[in-house]
């Protein structure tokens, strides 16, 4: 059966160039100790915003690997598919990322949500989890309610896994399931009798990527508490480890963070308590590629400083646009970003300090950031244009991939350094 590393990175690689950086990312880490499986996902909606097919990202992780001489466990990941678009993804891809945030709220057959109960009921009252201090009361009226919004995904997510195995096979592919993208968190009680939900559908989830206090924006930093992040986190994780021996779930099922690129307020609590509890993390470092690949060219100057500026300047006619299918992950203040104006006096080192995550430079600006970060269907208008751009300046684009992998989210979050 394959299973996922202790440790793995989403490695998103939009326009398929930056394989080659990322993982001499991962390759560093490994010597220094911290072995990371490497994952290349992209999903439906991107594809069909540039045009690209799933095979390509296929082709760009057998490439670089080989060409690396990377012997090591690395996978191709259907990123956010439903069972609507899970098809296309199905032959070329070994990792799928079964979304069923969409179905949550919808209700199951009442024989089903019975049938779950009956099953169920007996965690009613207070559940201590083995071998901590952890506990939760919960009751069976809890539990109904808990099915009736939660268990129809499960249903859903067990279709999808289905129409996988039939025609891969089980234990051939590495299967997550995702919940991150409502607007309300699960709790940890929510996280258990969902496991439950999971187990009991036969679904060999290995990692689950819930839904967490806070905003997790796109490319930029957690906004909320992070003392209550790391509350839920600890907790999840508990609630994790208990319901791999009480419903069978596979030995190394792992938390996944979903845009959790750039969350530095709360990679140190992250860090620490996978540390305490020797667990592993899935972490998705999303579009923060095409961010470095736009700040690399903005380096670069003379015509790649050009292209990205006149990015930056139709983003801002279209914005609304853009940003509607991303309306649940980004918070844009439009007062807050510079206007054509200003930026076509702006050097390369001025654009690219303003997009390059830093938080002690008074030149980054988040809201800029997050508008460039989902404003990459301009560049696959001009598709070859970038592409030729991205050849030319490789040298210094590839730098600031390897750079923002390996030292901003590597580094920070196993406390490298």
């Amino acid at each position: 059966m394959k299973t996922l590393g202790k440790y793995s990175f989403g490695l998103g690689d939009r326009f398929g160039h930056q394989g080659q950086a990322q993982l001499k990312a991962i390759i560093a880490a490994s010597d220094k100790g911290i072995e990371i499986t490497p994952v290349w996902n992209k999903s439906n909606r991107e594809h069909v915003t540039i045009g690209t097919q799933p095979i390509d990202v296929r082709r760009e992780a057998d490439g670089v690997t080989k060409n690396a001489g990377f012997n090591k466990p690395y996978f191709v990941d259907a990123d956010h598919i439903n069972i609507g678009t899970v098809d296309r993804f199905i032959e070329c891809s070994d990792f799928f990322t079964i979304d069923v945030a969409s179905y949550i709220g919808m209700k199951a057959e009442e024989k089903d949500i019975l049938d779950f109960l009956s099953d169920a009921e007996n965690y009613s009252g207070e559940v201590k989890l083995k071998g901590t201090e952890f506990s939760f009361k919960t009751s069976k009226l809890q539990i109904k309610e808990i099915a009736e919004k939660y268990l129809f995904a499960a249903v859903k997510a067990r279709d999808i896994y289905k129409k996988i195995e039939d025609v891969k096979g089980y234990g051939s592919f590495i299967t997550e399931v995702s919940m991150d993208e409502v607007t309300r968190p699960q709790t940890p009680i929510e996280l258990f009798f969902i496991l439950k939900m999971l187990a009991s559908e036969n679904i060999p989830v290995q990692t689950i990527a819930p839904k967490f206090p806070g905003r997790f924006n796109k490319g930029v930093d957690y906004t909320g508490d992070p003392l209550l992040f790391a509350r839920d986190f600890e907790s999840d994780l508990l609630v994790i480890d208990y319901a791999v021996s009480e419903f069978g779930l596979p030995d190394n099922l792992k938390m996944s963070i979903h845009s959790g690129s750039d969350k530095f307020s709360i990679y140190p609590f992250i860090g620490s308590i996978i540390k305490k509890y020797d667990k592993g993390i899935h972490l998705k470092t999303a579009g923060t590629t095409w961010l470095e690949e736009i700040i690399g060219l903005a380096e670069s100057g003379g015509e790649g400083l050009e292209f990205v500026k006149e990015i930056y300047f139709k983003s801002l006619d279209i914005k609304e646009e853009l940003c509607a299918p991303y309306a649940d992950v980004i918070d844009i203040k439009a007062s807050s970003l510079p206007s054509k104006q200003e930026v076509s006096l702006w050097n390369g080192k001025r654009f690219s300090e303003s997009l390059k995550h830093e938080p002690g430079n008074s030149c980054y600006n988040p809201d800029m950031r997050q508008l460039i970060h989902v404003a990459y269907k301009l560049a696959g208008l001009q598709i070859k244009t970038f592409y030729a751009l991205l050849e030319a300046n490789e040298k210094i684009v590839s730098k600031c991939v390897y750079e923002n992998i390996y030292y901003r989210h590597i580094n920070r979050l196993f406390d490298l350094n």
